[in-house]
């Protein structure tokens, strides 16, 4: 009877103190028991990568050859991996089409990309008419999260906010100059040129904008329009909200005031988590003030640009 008394009292005892830490340190502490393994059980969370594909500018069969057109700018020189990538791309493209169109007789499939002047990047000989390969699973090489760290988690860690960055003064001297064209500051490596390619984008070309977004698919995120010039980039249940201010001939160097308060407005309505404006205009030193006060924002300006592309640390 004793026994029995104590081990009431330990029962009693030990359940007020696993609530008792339960409340002091704000956690659910695990209990035994089928509700163990029930929790145990519980997947954790997946993150769920974007995938993009080239988009498809003409597709048709003459003879016994298929023939896939990528909208895609091709560089002036050959793209070995962006070649093999656009064959196997134009492989599956037939694939999807077979169901649809008669392809017994195809016995070769050439891709072609290019703007403007466009050229045959490859082709593929089938073993036997009709029969196509089988589709190939391995790593893709548009996904760079398994190379390099997540570009926009970086740039807003605090590595990504450093006073330095911002360079006042700067704008002043070169006020009654035109700014060149970003591409011809950016050092793009390879595999950022080749990522971008592939979604249509064109290095020699690219906008603030364009570079941000692009980088962001080529990571796993799912990138939607919000407007003309803005994006909401989805990555693992977070949103953020992404603006371009373009620089153009005759505009100030200086990312202005007006726009850095309208998207400060903007990103306060738009539900996401995290903002970012994105320039090739250079950055008044107002907004590593604004970085400090709210570090749900970034302003990634044309100085800060390049740092974002370093700091994947490809080859």
């Amino acid at each position: 009877m004793f026994v029995a008394v104590v081990l009431i009292a330990v029962s009693i005892y030990l359940s007020r103190r696993r609530k008792a830490l339960q409340e002091e340190l704000g956690i659910e502490l695990p209990v035994k028991g089928r509700k163990a393994k029930a929790a145990a059980a519980l997947p954790e969370p997946k993150v769920d990568f974007a995938t993009f594909r080239p988009a498809v500018a003409d597709f048709g069969v003459e003879g016994n050859t298929a023939r896939v057109r990528f909208d895609v700018p091709l560089p002036d020189a050959d793209d070995e991996i962006l070649s093999e990538l656009l064959v196997a791309e134009a492989i599956e493209v037939v694939r999807e089409k077979r169901h649809s169109l008669p392809l017994a007789g195809v016995t070769e499939v050439v891709g072609l990309a290019g703007r403007g002047e466009v050229r045959e990047v490859g082709r593929a000989k089938l073993s036997l008419p009709g029969v196509l390969p089988p589709k190939v699973e391995g790593v893709n090489i548009l996904n760079l999260s398994i190379l390099a760290d997540d570009p926009l988690l970086h740039s807003f860690s605090d590595r990504g906010v450093e006073a330095g960055d911002v360079r006042p003064g700067v704008a002043e001297k070169t006020r009654s100059d035109e700014l060149p064209a970003l591409s011809t500051e950016l050092r793009l490596p390879r595999a950022i040129t080749t990522g971008l390619r592939a979604q249509g984008i064109d290095p020699e070309e690219v906008s603030p904008g364009e570079l941000v977004v692009g980088l962001l698919r080529l990571f796993g995120y799912q990138v939607t329009a919000a407007g003309l010039s803005a994006w909401i980039a989805s990555k693992a249940g977070e949103r953020t909200y992404i603006v371009e201010d373009r620089y153009k001939p005759g505009d100030h160097p200086e990312l202005d005031e007006s726009v850095i308060r309208r998207f400060m407005v903007e990103f306060s309505t738009s539900g996401a988590d995290r903002g970012m404006l994105v320039t090739d205009k250079y950055g008044p030193f107002e907004i590593y003030t604004l970085e400090r006060r709210e570090p749900r924002v970034r302003f990634v300006t044309r100085d800060r640009l390049q740092k974002m592309v370093d700091s994947l640390a490809l080859s």
